[in-house]
């Protein structure tokens, strides 16, 4: 055996039962907070979810956490989003976020805790609310990653930046936080990280890939048309007809103008004209969510539409001032959440140390979900990994698999997360991450 290979055999044996101490150690202090503290917010806030931009309650709960842990807290950001710091001598300034809100939805999950709150919405109607997409695990996940962060700053040095956001679920809460001038206020972070429970994963998992989310969209046509009697279509025109020519052929955009091994969604949501029968109406309005993953992509897919949209309006004969008219919400899009590799690979590689070999869930993602907390890392670019915890027993999956009820996703008032094993495994990640980018190196 060579000199090197010797000393390196000396180094593994005597470090190995260290790091396994020292990882079974933060498991058992985990597991301690779980029972002592965290079981008991996870359950305040499944019980209290509030809608976008009204998380006035959550939000106190958990500037006050972080308050009675030291953090200096500053509330009211970009509405109802605070931003948390904790300063640790010199070192990188890191930020973690997580998103506070829930959804108009009513919960029918048949758990002994299930929300029965409600509030009005944004329209003035008295709504049921749920966190049907998994926000209370997140937050309890970043109170319990707080706290253990502050009794380990012996093991890192430099400003963990602690952010709870509003309104994701309307993907303007992030957006609305950088506005607040959060950067300039507190300090533009070196490194980025947020979480994400999902039902569709098992607990005990962690999904930590390059492309966590794409980018999103929202866009109208609307079209131009002349009313007439139904029985008389040939004095008019068919605003319907001319929708529903422009909705086949927009199917053409992705299978014909997008690159097949490029991933791209048009989905028409919503055709709306019309008002009786044997009326042909001089308007109609399509919705539509369009998915991308790249600045290229999307910027192909738009012209696409707009081009389908406008020479459909000119096959009827239209002028150019009768053209359907193609509006993109600019404020209603994001950008795709993609993974910093250099960042990821060293995330991973820390995960894997502490967590094993197998605590990866490798599957390839088939929907276009989006997310907004690219706001926080695209302009200017902050290298940042957004992973994924598992929120569903295997049990569950096995049972769904024997032609049992199918595990319910997220926006369903089915919806379910195991809370304990969740708000755990993404504490565990959040700590390890975090300590390892806190290096002043």
């Amino acid at each position: 055996m060579s000199i090197r290979r010797l000393i390196g055999s000396i180094l593994v044996a005597f470090f190995l039962p260290v790091t396994l101490s020292l990882a079974d150690e933060l498991d058992e202090r985990i597991d301690m907070l779980y029972e002592e503290e965290l079981a008991d917010l996870f359950l305040w806030l499944h019980q209290n979810p509030e809608l976008s931009h009204m998380e006035h309650k959550t939000s106190d709960r958990l500037a006050s956490e972080l308050e009675g842990l030291g953090y200096d807290v500053h509330r009211g950001i970009g509405g109802t989003g605070i931003v948390a710091l904790l300063e640790n001598g010199e070192g990188p300034l890191v930020m973690f976020r997580a998103d506070m809100d829930g959804l108009p939805v009513e919960e029918k999950s048949g758990l002994p805790y299930a929300s029965t709150a409600k509030q009005i919405d944004w329209d003035g109607n008295e709504v049921s609310v749920m966190h049907a997409c998994g926000h209370d695990v997140h937050v309890t996940s970043l109170v319990g990653t707080a706290k253990i962060m502050v009794e380990r700053r012996g093991q890192w040095q430099g400003t963990l930046m602690l952010i709870g956001q509003p309104a994701e679920e309307r993907v303007g809460g992030a957006r609305l936080m950088r506005e607040d001038n959060i950067w300039d206020r507190f300090g533009q972070p070196d490194y980025a990280m947020a979480l994400h429970v999902t039902s569709s994963v098992p607990t005990g998992m962690l999904i930590a890939d390059p492309a966590p989310y794409s980018g999103a969209d929202t866009v109208d046509i609307l079209i131009k048309g002349v009313g007439a009697h139904g029985a008389s279509p040939h004095s008019g025109v068919d605003p319907v007809l001319l929708g529903s020519q422009i909705v086949v052929a927009l199917q053409s955009v992705v299978s014909r103008s997008l690159p097949p091994r490029r991933p791209g969604v048009i989905t028409v949501g919503s055709f709306h004209s019309g008002t009786k029968h044997n009326i042909i109406s001089d308007a109609a309005k399509l919705q539509i969510t369009v998915r991308s993953e790249s600045v290229a992509d999307r910027a192909l897919l738009l012209d696409g539409i707009k081009r389908v949209a406008e020479n459909a309006g000119r096959m009827m004969g239209l002028s150019g001032d009768m053209l359907p008219e193609v509006v993109v919400y600019e404020n209603e899009g994001v950008p795709p959440t993609l993974n910093d590799i250099a960042m990821l690979e060293r995330v991973r590689g820390v995960w894997t140390d502490s967590l094993g070999e197998g605590i990866f869930y490798n599957q390839q993602r088939l929907a276009m979900g989006a997310e907004d907390f690219p706001f926080f890392t695209v302009d200017p670019y902050i290298p940042s990994v957004y992973f994924a915890v598992g929120g569903t027993d295997q049990a569950d999956f096995d049972r769904a698999a024997a032609g049992g009820p199918p595990v319910a996703s997220h926006h369903s008032p089915l919806f379910k997360i195991v809370p304990e094993p969740s708000v755990e495994l993404g504490v565990k990640a959040s700590v390890t991450g975090l300590i390892d980018l806190l290096q002043n190196l």
